[in-house]
């Protein structure tokens, strides 16, 4: 019998604190080898091609994860005009298998514990970058749900001293240091220009922006770069300007997000990558965060981080009775 859990469900079952522990045990496991994690398959529904005329593209994200002793895979995509209709930009499903005999155990939604893990996400690999450091500055570009998650899941692990947002719409930027107040311990900056937000211990872009705005003079030594949105937000250069390369997945990397043009082109390879996270949470390799350094930091999302949250929420669930039951076998 398979549970089915709604997103309203899955939002009482779970916290933000539970997510960024679920997501460091994770790297942990994927640093172990304890984690096998295949890359994204896309089906791409118009979002780099004229047809079909949709404007999107779906990910297929397949994983076991050990620790949970639980498989399952993501089906998640974003649609560029689902806003304007009052849709989200992302909608997700996540269905979980038991490993040992394949009889499914749950089907979740998925979207807001991709949202929750995409935040969970840096702050983990915050805390390996900074080991023992408490505190930092924050320069973030877009005001939207991940913009919201990072900053939520970030607080969880540090204080705020400073947070510096910038949104092409200035009325999101006003409402986003609003609603944010309470997880910021120090000032929040709205910027009335992009390059004001390029500023803090941590740069986070979450944007669908495609062109490349983010330029090399605005990645500043002492700076760890997160360009986590799935097309193409910095310049070429100013990825090429980092000192060392971290991500979470080797091979997923280059066919996606911020380091695809430079692989096509042949510019960054495997050899030019000088960590992953989960080899920095086991402590297999080691980076030394300076002020004099840049570090690109690239966790474009892996579908482990999505069935090990999955696993937890419905292991809780199990034991609280919440969700409905049913049988595909019948």
């Amino acid at each position: 019998m398979a549970r089915l859990l709604c997103q309203s469900q899955i939002e009482k079952m779970i916290t933000m604190h539970d997510v960024v522990e679920i997501i460091d045990k994770t790297y942990k496991g994927m640093g172990e080898g304890t984690v096998i994690n295949p890359t994204k398959g896309t089906l791409d529904l118009g979002e780099s091609s004229p047809y079909p005329p949709y404007h999107a593209d779906i990910n297929s994200m397949p994983a076991y994860v050990g620790w949970v002793d639980t498989a399952g895979i993501k089906w998640a995509g974003g649609w560029m005009d689902n806003p304007k209709q009052g849709l989200p930009y992302v909608s997700a499903i996540i269905v979980l298998v038991n490993p040992r005999n394949g009889v499914f155990t749950g089907v979740l939604d998925g979207t807001l514990i991709t949202n929750m893990r995409t935040g969970a996400q840096t702050a983990v690999a915050l805390k390996y970058l900074y080991p023992g450091q408490r505190s930092l500055t924050v320069g973030l570009f877009g005001a939207g749900v991940q913009g919201r998650t990072q900053i939520a899941a970030i607080s969880e692990v540090f204080n705020i001293d400073e947070l510096k947002i910038y949104d092409v719409m200035p009325e999101a930027a006003k409402l986003f240091a609003k609603e944010m107040a309470n997880k910021v311990a120090g000032k929040i900056t709205i910027c009335t220009q992009p390059q004001e937000a390029a500023q803090g211990n941590a740069v986070i872009t979450v944007t669908h922006a495609k062109d490349g705005f983010f330029k090399k003079s605005w990645f500043e030594p002492g700076t760890v770069l997160f360009p986590m949105g799935s097309y193409k937000e910095c310049d070429d250069e100013a990825l090429l300007a980092a000192d060392f390369i971290v991500v979470d997945h080797v091979a997923q990397c280059f066919h996606r997000g911020a380091l695809k043009d430079l692989a096509e082109a042949g510019k960054v390879s495997q050899e030019n990558i000088t960590a992953t996270l989960g080899e920095l949470a086991v402590g297999a390799r080691h980076i030394s965060t300076s002020s004099s350094s840049r570090i690109l930091c690239v966790p474009i999302g892996t579908g482990a981080m999505d069935v090990a949250v999955a696993s937890v929420v419905l292991q809780k669930a199990e034991k609280e009775g919440v969700g409905e039951t049913f049988d595909f076998a019948i």
